[in-house]
């Protein structure tokens, strides 16, 4: 397929019921939009009938493609895995339990064309569970946004547009697809929210549960630390291994301001003992951050990479959208 224009990627795990209503739904929207698209089903490691019924659909439509994994790897790798084949200039992401609505796609792609890379879904009004779903899903899109610097709504909507210059760039790992935005705006993408559809689950059971919210948390340092210290490790670690230095030799101090003053024993005292402990921690901090830098210069020249990314020139518009006009 030359001139893809649109991507619509769904992971699938155990969705067998939802997947014929689903496939129908997006097939009607992409028939009124009218342009050249495909639609990757990314199955999961599904042991129910959703394989089989994902084969014969793209049996009998060209656009739908079929990714299997050998098992289940999780929806993070499912959309990277259909991130990585998707040929559109434009990608859609979309969960498969009919909770997201395919007809608020063709509305986000006119929004992405007047020069957004991320049109992000928000569930204004949310069909979950307010106690289960929607207030902790609250609580961590605070815990997000007052963390990475990024405010939205809604961080965990799987609905979004995104340009595919923007994915390019992008490894997904554990719980990360749901950070995907913090990437794009660590290099400059435009970013616009839209409230869209969101309907009760009519089929299957959640895959959802709390331990996914502790995953999250992780996910969230580990994305904190690669945005602020990915070209500059040793500005981590040194800023600690600074802190240990000075209360050591603090410690050291007190320990001779205590032997001249009260003429208490020198070596002997706690907290000389203390200060070398913080002393030697503190120059394995400063160690540990310069081999972080050769590391990471040695991972960006092997790779051929740089520590600067440049955007595309958008032709849509001249002029840099407002975000606001979306929200």
């Amino acid at each position: 397929m030359e001139g893809v224009e649109l991507s619509v990627v769904v992971p699938v795990f155990n969705e067998g019921d939802a997947l014929p209503h689903l496939i129908a739904s997006i097939q009607t929207v992409l028939d009124d939009l009218d342009l050249e698209s495909e639609v990757i089903l990314c199955d999961d490691g599904s042991t129910d009938d959703g394989p089989t019924i994902m084969d014969r659909a793209a049996e009998l439509d060209s656009r739908i493609r079929v990714l299997h994994f050998r098992r289940n790897f999780g929806q993070t790798a499912a959309l990277d895995a259909g991130f990585k084949h998707a040929r559109g200039e434009f990608v859609v992401a979309m969960d498969a339990d009919l909770q997201n609505d395919p007809s608020d796609i063709p509305t986000m792609l006119d929004k992405a064309r007047e020069g957004f890379d991320v049109v992000k879904g928000w569930r204004r009004q949310r069909k979950d569970n307010w106690l289960t779903r929607t207030l902790p899903s609250r609580v961590a899109n605070w815990i997000i946004g007052w963390v990475t610097g990024l405010k939205l709504r809604d961080y965990g909507c799987t609905l979004t547009v995104y340009r595919k210059e923007v994915l390019g760039e992008i490894n997904l790992y554990g719980e990360m697809h749901r950070f995907i935005p913090v990437y794009a705006d660590s290099v400059g993408a435009r970013i616009v929210e839209l409230p869209v559809q969101h309907h009760k689950r009519s089929y299957g059971t959640s895959k959802y549960n709390l331990t996914r919210t502790v995953r999250v948390l992780f996910d969230l340092m580990t994305v904190r630390f690669l945005l602020v210290y990915n070209t500059k490790p040793l500005y981590f670690f040194g800023k600690f291994a600074v802190l240990a230095l000075l209360s050591g030799f603090g410690c050291w101090i007190w320990t001779i301001v205590k032997r001249v003053a009260w003429e208490e024993p020198l070596f002997t005292d706690p907290f000389f003992s203390f200060g070398g402990v913080l002393v030697i921690v503190g120059i394995q901090l400063l160690l540990l951050g310069l081999l972080a830098e050769l590391t990471v210069r040695t991972y960006f020249e092997s790779q051929g990479k740089s520590s600067w990314i440049l955007r595309a020139p958008n032709p849509s518009t001249s002029e840099p959208p407002d975000p606001t006009t979306g929200s």
